[in-house]
């Protein structure tokens, strides 16, 4: 794995902007947009060009030094000010995927922490902690894979949920990652993939991702996957996060609870992998969590068509929330953990 080289970059840094795969655009077109202004950051973040908790996290930092970069404030207090209005901001684009409101606070934090500096330092800084940012995103999810391959038997089935790979992260991706090293590993037989209504993450990403790498793989409708597991062709699952609280519940696309229900049900491991970043201590369980509810449109047509009567009512929520007691493990890139999910991640954070 060591020698293993992406056969693409979803997010890069250009010296003055942001280059991005539009996500909108897959599978047909491989298309890469520019982005030069937090305004245009924050609309490819909340239309989804760019998706995926880590890769929303890097993009916002990228778009946070964006907008500083163009503050003409000379006073510390009144350019901190400001900077926190464009790290509030951008923080609206996806309020559930924790990274991004984790990477605006530690830029934020590193600006406070330079605050005796001449305030052109003090982008410089920011810009050099967004691209560290990017750089260690990239190692810890090589180190989830390189975790969670120790999980997967030979021969596995695996069936995943929504988009976990690059496109979602710096590189390698979460579940993908694990995934990935499994498939380096010789172990992965075949991989299911959920097509991940409404917007269809699965079907039109994470099959892409996979085709890229040549891992065999499998399409399949959400509802195809407890006869799947009732005959006996699903060994684990694996999903990827968007936040964790402190008592293990997680946060993920809808849909991924369901699954987790349905592994239960049938003995099936069902683990989550996600950065360490992923985890909010400052909440205790998963009903405190904020759920985004995306537009009825979503549901009611299928390519710019309708499928349902006009005016029909919808609940669009993008993501649900699977109960600790639902999970295996969960795979950070600090090491496999195992319930107690309280104690062990109280022990985490206190090293």
């Amino acid at each position: 794995m060591t020698d293993y080289k992406s056969p693409f970059q979803s997010i890069t840094w250009e010296e003055s902007h942001i280059s991005i795969i539009d996500q909108t655009f897959l599978p047909e077109r491989e298309v890469r947009i520019d982005l030069k202004s937090p305004g245009q950051v924050w609309d490819a973040i909340k239309k989804l060009k760019v998706r995926g908790a880590p890769a929303i996290g890097i993009t916002g930092g990228y778009g946070f030094y964006l907008g500083i970069n163009e503050l003409r404030e000379n006073k510390f207090d009144t350019f901190y000010s400001e900077a926190q209005r464009i790290a509030d901001y951008l923080g609206s684009a996806r309020p559930t995927a924790v990274n991004l409101t984790w990477a605006l606070k530690r830029l934020m934090a590193t600006i406070y922490s330079q605050k005796d500096k001449p305030i052109d330092e003090i982008k410089k800084t920011v810009l050099n902690t967004a691209i560290t940012i990017h750089e260690e995103d990239r190692r810890l999810c090589k180190a989830i894979g390189e975790h969670g391959e120790t999980l997967i038997p030979k021969n596995a089935n695996i069936l995943t949920h929504c988009n976990t790979g690059g496109l979602a992260t710096g590189e390698y991706g979460t579940a993908h990652s694990m995934i990935l090293h499994g498939h380096q590993a010789g172990k992965v037989k075949q991989v299911w993939v959920d097509e991940t209504r409404p917007l269809l993450q699965g079907a039109r990403l994470t099959t892409w991702e996979l085709k890229k790498a040549e891992i065999p793989f499998k399409l399949i409708v959400d509802s195809a996957s407890g006869i799947l597991m009732q005959k006996g062709l699903v060994d684990l699952v694996v999903i990827g996060a968007d936040r964790i609280t402190k008592n293990g519940d997680t946060a993920n696309k809808i849909g991924s609870y369901n699954l987790a229900v349905l592994a239960n049900a049938h003995d099936i491991p069902f683990y989550v992998a996600a950065p360490y970043s992923t985890i909010d201590m400052s909440l205790e369980s998963g009903d405190q969590i904020e759920i985004e509810e995306r537009d009825a449109d979503e549901v009611t047509h299928f390519a710019n068509k309708s499928t349902a009567p006009k005016k029909t009512q919808v609940f669009n929520p993008a993501f649900d929330v699977t109960p600790h007691n639902l999970i295996t493990a969960i795979i950070t890139e600090k090491g496999i953990i195992k319930p107690n999910y309280k104690k062990h991640f109280e022990e985490l954070f206190s090293v």
